[in-house]
């Protein structure tokens, strides 16, 4: 039985372009700085995002966590949404490993964070208070796209407050191919970008934080400090290489993918969230836990939630619509 995985994009497996690619690199000692794919990859998606420079990390995770070490000193806050990932879904690593307190707010439905509510969270100059000393957003956000206007509202926003500004990009290339803009078109509000390699572009681990140089000298301290420094590393940026060069547009037929699951389920009189990129949320309920069990009997595998989520990716195939669709309409039958 083929299996259709749709828990998430980061499921993917290596293409065999991405694997002759990996079999090829050329290699030296990155703790060092001595590995030419690694500083390739680096110079390579910081040019691409407008920014001075870059360094590779083995995940997401530690990407944010650079950052906002990087950005903040201990006692120092942090703002973001209340569904953020750098603040749900990390294990609390800004708090735990730099003593830095988040500040989460309330998110809109768009994903975006309503600048008045943020304006309301930023504390006075008061030694009583955290100082507040950046906004974090993410892009995108539950498959949602920040609008490009929002980006410059919120870099203004920021300067005008004396405030850094990160974006957790981790599928910063699927709002690229939604918006049909480029990546220096999102980048260049941000004092530092985050991107993940190991989601909707199919590269097997890795991301790149991306910023000035300064703040990129002081995370490549941090990612010694934290465990991230890696050795022959090339290997691994040779994948995240050609997926920038290879797997970037091809993004638009998991957008189109997502939808067409959409519009079935719509169909099949399923709760079916607006779909701008390649996640698809459906509200389930209760039903959600018999929904994974029936499913996985017919070999496709989903995460369990009320608010169930469909992730597209290029490991699911336009023939896979319709054996998900059957499986959900048989579902409803049972």
């Amino acid at each position: 039985m083929s299996l259709i995985d749709l828990r998430s994009d980061t499921v993917t497996q290596p293409t065999l372009g991405m694997r002759d690619a990996m079999l090829g690199a050329t290699t030296g000692d990155d703790v060092y700085g001595e590995d030419p794919t690694v500083r390739q990859l680096e110079q390579t998606l910081a040019a691409q995002l407008g920014l001075q420079a870059g360094l590779f990390v083995p995940s997401g995770t530690m990407s944010n966590l650079l950052a906002l070490m990087a950005h903040c000193e201990r006692g120092d806050e942090y703002i973001a949404g209340q569904l953020a990932h750098a603040y749900k879904y990390e294990a609390g690593g800004a708090a735990v490993l730099g003593s830095i307190q988040p500040q989460p707010i309330e998110m809109e439905p768009d994903g975006s964070l309503d600048l008045a509510r943020v304006a309301a969270a930023i504390k006075p100059d008061d030694f009583h208070f955290a100082r507040t000393r950046l906004l974090a957003l993410e892009n995108t956000m539950h498959g949602k796209v920040l609008p490009l206007a929002y980006l410059a509202e919120a870099r203004a926003f920021t300067h005008e407050r004396g405030l850094a500004l990160h974006l957790d990009g981790a599928r910063l290339f699927n709002a690229v191919v939604k918006l049909g803009c480029t990546a220096e078109e999102i980048g260049h509000h941000f004092d530092s970008v985050s991107v993940c390699l190991s989601k909707g572009l199919g590269a097997p681990v890795g991301s790149v934080l991306c910023g000035d140089e300064s703040l990129v000298a002081k995370a490549r301290r941090l990612r010694k400090m934290v465990g991230g420094g890696m050795r022959q590393a090339g290997v691994l940026a040779a994948a995240g290489l050609y997926a920038l060069d290879h797997q970037v547009q091809r993004l638009a037929e998991d957008h189109q993918r997502a939808h067409d699951i959409a519009e079935g389920l719509e169909a099949l009189a399923y709760r079916v969230e607006p779909v701008q990129t390649n996640m698809v949320y459906v509200d389930m309920g209760d039903r959600a836990t018999s929904l994974k069990a029936f499913c996985a009997e017919r070999g496709i595998v989903i995460t369990a939630a009320p608010r169930l989520r469909l992730v597209t990716h290029l490991d699911v195939l336009p023939e896979h619509v319709d054996t998900i669709l059957e499986s959900f309409a048989a579902f409803l039958k049972a």
